[in-house]
């Protein structure tokens, strides 16, 4: 999944050095030698959040094992402190990661919150760490733990619900911040509900529970 090919040099093979060495009677040899590419410094801390995402997701913050993150990555913890400075480090930056991959994948749709709610839900299904990463976070890290880059992201989405509702095409009942986050908990519904409540409404069919985001947001906004 993550790799890098050089240039010119072919992905099955390794590239060719040659090295001209002048011995002592003058005489010229070259020497082919194979090149030595270090591992790109941006694969090396790709896989690193891949570990992180699966130990975080599964023990929060406060359980997770460097030394499990680290082997799971072929890596080292000397290479995680580099990269993300500590443990704290490494889940914020997933963290953060997480949320610009979900905002680029589902960019926010004003013109259709209900469809764009469908579709984050349908995100949430097919990653289930996203929302489970960010129950750790609300736990473990709370407001001491906000990410300049996730509120960068909110508050973009945010001023495109406001822009909308100044331009008629969503109600004005709540405020934008309001707005948007009761229709992000409507799409997280059925991948954030607690295995107490999720047995009450474990009977509903995968695409019943994606038409109800969609009725639910439309009764919201009255559409």
């Amino acid at each position: 999944m993550f790799a890098a090919v050089l240039k010119g040099s072919a992905p099955d093979r390794p590239s060719i050095a040659a090295i001209r060495l002048r011995g002592a009677d003058s005489v010229d040899t070259v020497v082919c030698m194979a090149r030595f590419t270090p591992p790109a410094a941006d694969a090396m801390r790709a896989r690193l959040l891949l570990a992180a995402r699966d130990e975080f997701a599964a023990a929060g913050l406060v359980g997770a094992k460097i030394e499990r993150i680290a082997a799971a990555a072929s890596s080292n913890k000397a290479q995680i402190f580099h990269y993300f400075g500590s443990k704290e480090g490494l889940f914020d930056a997933l963290l953060a990661q997480i949320v610009a991959e979900t905002f680029d994948q589902v960019p926010v749709d004003t013109d259709d919150l209900a469809e764009w709610a469908a579709r984050l839900h349908d995100s949430y299904v097919q990653r289930p760490w996203a929302e489970r990463l960010a129950t750790w976070h609300r736990l473990e890290r709370g407001s001491d733990g906000a990410l300049e880059a996730v509120i960068a992201s909110n508050t973009e989405a945010v001023a495109a619900v406001e822009h909308a509702q100044r331009a008629g095409v969503l109600p004005r009942s709540y405020r934008p911040a309001v707005l948007l986050g009761l229709v992000m908990h409507l799409a997280a519904f059925w991948s954030s509900t607690s295995p107490e409540y999720g047995s009450l409404v474990a009977a509903v069919a995968p695409a019943r529970r994606r038409q109800i985001v969609i009725d639910a947001v439309k009764a919201l906004v009255g559409g």
